[in-house]
């Protein structure tokens, strides 16, 4: 909105920037102690440290980001309803935050599946179904119903296996600031508008004051409402970039973390398959309980492979 009004985009950036971190930093010391508690993890490796902890601060830094990004930037109709099903993966999220009984997969799934469905509705009217493969400088129109499961498909998977991720003090937050930043630095390479890249950057803001309470050792989580609404932002970044499948390199710490283990569920439950039983899932209770990594061994190594991949494929994408 304020867009409208100074000439010095620059300048008005940088205020945004610092205010979403500055508020959210604030908010979170003076309102993190009425917060829903988090009853632990029962089957998490250290998952009874995270009792009492407060759980949900997505809900502060979500409406700090939304907020932001309505005073600092010029909402299109696309972006608005984009920003409405963060806003929603956000509320259902803290919902089951504040619940005394965790939700019931099957009603997470289906809440995911309608903004999966929604968001993907609203990319496609705007942005059609064409898919520039960054890689390889080649492009390909999509049927509308293939494109349509694809892009369901990722929004999905992005909200899941961010969730699941989520279980380690600074993880989830820290491969989100490096999965953001890589979008970010993909969507100025391609010039795909300031707009879309600072929206990213606002949230990044709000994640970077987050991780002041959330670094080992935690005195407040983000919960479900932060955990849901940061895959939905990733996910949508990826298909707005023009290349959704670009979201299983810039995410693939993520997807191998939370993913394995909801395909190890999926098959066993369904299919009665087993697979990986050697291996504990997620990835980061495997590394911690089998490997002897401690929580902030975990968050560096993970990282430090997520930049890897993300530096090579920005790389290759700019030669």
């Amino acid at each position: 909105m304020l867009e409208l009004l100074f000439s010095d985009l620059s300048t008005l950036h940088v205020t945004g920037f610092a205010m979403a971190f500055v508020l959210t930093l604030l908010t979170i010391r003076s309102f993190g102690g009425k917060l829903p508690r988090d009853h632990g993890r029962k089957f998490a490796v250290e998952g009874a440290l995270s009792e009492g902890k407060a759980r949900g601060a997505g809900i502060i830094f979500v409406c700090i980001y939304a907020a932001m990004a309505c005073l600092f930037l010029l909402q299109t109709v696309e972006s608005g309803i984009c920003l409405l099903f963060v806003i929603f993966a956000m509320i259902t999220g803290y919902m089951d935050d504040a619940s005394e009984k965790a939700w019931k997969d099957y009603k997470k799934g289906l809440y995911d599946l309608f903004i999966s469905i929604g968001v993907t509705a609203v990319l496609i009217y705007e942005n059609g179904t064409t898919v520039r493969f960054l890689l390889f400088d080649r492009q390909y129109t999509f049927p509308i119903w293939l494109f349509a499961i694809i892009s369901v498909v990722i929004v999905w998977m992005s909200i899941n296996v961010t969730n699941c991720t989520d279980g380690v003090d600074g993880l989830s937050a820290t491969l989100g600031i490096i999965t953001l930043g890589s979008f970010v630095l993909l969507d100025e390479m391609m010039g795909a508008g300031q707009g879309q890249a600072y929206n990213l950057m606002l949230f990044i803001a709000c994640l970077m004051a987050y991780l002041l309470f959330n670094a080992n050792p935690s005195t407040v989580l983000m919960g479900d409402a932060g955990s849901r609404a940061l895959g939905t932002v990733i996910a949508i970044a990826a298909i707005r970039c023009g290349d959704p499948f670009l979201w299983i390199a810039l995410a693939l710490v993520f997807i191998l973390d939370g993913g394995l283990g909801l395909a190890k569920l999926f098959l066993a439950r369904f299919l009665k398959i087993k697979i990986f039983k050697n291996i504990r899932l997620p990835l980061h209770d495997h590394v911690r309980k089998n490997l002897g990594w401690s929580n902030t061994q975990t968050v560096f190594r993970f990282s430090i492979a997520q930049m890897f991949v993300s530096t090579i494929v920005l790389w290759l994408i700019w030669r």
